[in-house]
């Protein structure tokens, strides 16, 4: 049923499986690496990526606003965050070193080591739930298709170009 209908083409049979497909799939890997994450290490999904933000910035140490951008989500939703992880030694806070207005988070040896142990569950579980899935092809695919979603997206959003 491909209608159009105040200006919507209707998604067909087939593209309508897929988007559902690619809902469902979204939320039940996403969900499923957050709960191994939780389970093996005590961290949360958005924990463990402010985590990774941090061990890739330079001397890793990021601006909480920018560290919000990068993960799209509340300054303040990341500052309640960061105020558990900053409880659990993981990073600390510090004013920023480039002009000393600003607040950075910082992550902590501590940290770093959580997330040396997290990333080997989070990397076994994207390897077996997602990218062992389909053929290299396949799996190719989706990258070239959501580079394409990035591409027309992430002008709203620079700061979530993490390629």
């Amino acid at each position: 049923m491909q209608t159009e209908t105040h200006g919507a083409v209707w998604l067909d049979g087939e593209q309508q499986h897929a988007w559902r497909a690619y809902l469902v799939g979204t939320t039940l890997l996403m969900d499923r690496l957050d709960r191994d994450l939780r389970e093996q290490h005590n961290l949360s999904m958005p924990e463990y990526e402010i985590l990774v933000r941090l061990s890739e910035s330079p001397e890793r140490r990021l601006r909480m606003a920018v560290l919000a951008d990068s993960l799209s989500h509340s300054r303040s939703r990341v500052t309640h965050t960061v105020t558990r992880m900053e409880r659990a030694g993981l990073v600390d806070r510090r004013a920023c070193l480039a002009d000393g207005r600003g607040v950075e988070a910082l992550l902590t040896d501590s940290g770093f080591a959580v997330l040396a142990r997290a990333a080997h569950t989070h990397v076994r579980g994207v390897r077996e739930l997602l990218v062992e899935v389909g053929s290299d092809e396949d799996f190719a695919a989706v990258g070239r298709i959501f580079d394409a979603v990035t591409d027309r997206l992430v002008h709203a959003n620079p700061g979530l170009d993490i390629r």
